[in-house]
Parts: C-alpha cells; sequence; structure tokens
C-alpha cells in the first residue's frame, strides 16, 4: 500500500495474526502491534489450549486437526446460520458471552454492523475461514517466545468465547507482552475499551 511504517491489530481469531507480524516483519516499519482476545490456539503445539476452550471450539480443533471434512460441515452450518437465520444466531452468541457483552451488542448501530459482517465473511462460502482457523488449531511457524518488541496483549478477564487463560499464558512467555487486562469485560472489550486501544496506537503511530 505504499506505507513505510505501520500498525497492525487483531481480534479473536485475528489475533494470531498481530503476533505472527510481531515475529516477521522488521519493528522499524511495524511501529504498533496489539493482539486482542486473541484466538491462540496453536501456540504452544496442535491445539495446546484445549482444557481452555468451550467445547464447540475443542470439537473444533479436534475435527481441523483430525477430520477436516467434518470441519468444513461445521464452518459451513454456522455460515448458513449466520446468512439467512440471523436470529437464531445472535440468540446463540447472546446466551455465550457475558452481561458486558451482551450489553455492547444492544447498542443499535455496533449490533447491525455486527452481524451484517457476520453474514459478509461467508459471502464466498467458508473455505477461507476453514483455512484460517486450521492455522490457528496447529502449532504455529513462529516462536512467541523470541518476540522482544512491543506487543500489547488486550483481555477482558470475563472472556466467555477466549478465555483469560490462553492468552496470559502467552504474554508471560513472551518477552516483549505488554498485559492489557480489563476486569469484567468480555470478548467484546475491542469494542468497550476502543478508546484506549487506540490511543495507545496513535502514540505508538506518532499519529
Amino acid at each position: 500500500m505504499g506505507h513505510q511504517e505501520f500498525g497492525v491489530t487483531g481480534w479473536s481469531e485475528g489475533g494470531p495474526w498481530a503476533l505472527a507480524a510481531a515475529a516477521y516483519i522488521d519493528p522499524l516499519r511495524l511501529c504498533h502491534v496489539s493482539s486482542i482476545a486473541g484466538g491462540s490456539y496453536g501456540t504452544f503445539g496442535d491445539n495446546w489450549a484445549v482444557e481452555y476452550l468451550s467445547r464447540a471450539d475443542a470439537l473444533g480443533g479436534f475435527l481441523a486437526l483430525h477430520f477436516e471434512p467434518g470441519f468444513r460441515l461445521m464452518y459451513s452450518a454456522l455460515g448458513i446460520t449466520a446468512k439467512h437465520f440471523r436470529g437464531s444466531f445472535a440468540e446463540q452468541l447472546r446466551k455465550a458471552v457475558n452481561d458486558y457483552d451482551r450489553q455492547i451488542l444492544l447498542q443499535p448501530d455496533f449490533e447491525t454492523a455486527f452481524y451484517a459482517g457476520c453474514a459478509e465473511c461467508f459471502a464466498q462460502g467458508s473455505d477461507g475461514l476453514v483455512r484460517d482457523s486450521e492455522l490457528l488449531y496447529r502449532r504455529w511457524d513462529f516462536d512467541v517466545t523470541t518476540i522482544e518488541r512491543r506487543v500489547h496483549m488486550w483481555q477482558g478477564m470475563d472472556d466467555r468465547l477466549v478465555t483469560a487463560a490462553i492468552n496470559k499464558r502467552v504474554a508471560d512467555r513472551m518477552p516483549g507482552a505488554v498485559w492489557h487486562p480489563v476486569e469484567r469485560a468480555g470478548h467484546f472489550v475491542a469494542v468497550g475499551s476502543a478508546d484506549e486501544v487506540f490511543e495507545i496506537a496513535a502514540e505508538e503511530l506518532g499519529a
């Protein structure tokens, strides 16, 4: 895109991609990195975080590693629900998260944009999401214990989708990690703490 200096932020399943950027990209160019409630499931080995996962995510990890057709079917079913049965999709999500997240989901502007975005993820089918998710569950090709540059790790301490224990362990073993725990926050800490996240990003990018 022509930018010599830039930042990378990843939320949820996007979090590990931000960590990969920190591992591979010259810090003189990559001036800011944030991983927010990242799905760090392959950090220390294939599906190493299984003990911290929900039953659905644990099943997904097993299928991703051992039975890809079943994993694809799982995502296809999710896509059908997100695209054609938005009310059911929304109700399932509300049941899975805490009250902090439910309050954010009730914000009219956010609710409309979020569910539209979920449906758009499946506009071209589920193959792309399947490939991304498989990479999250398999042992990563980079070692977070060698990342010494500053990496901001944001985590809601009452996250019901990606539990805090997963990313705390990653932060504890990554020399450059700056741990940002947000008490009582859930998975939508990226929205609830957006001002703080952007403030740090702007400072490090010199904006």
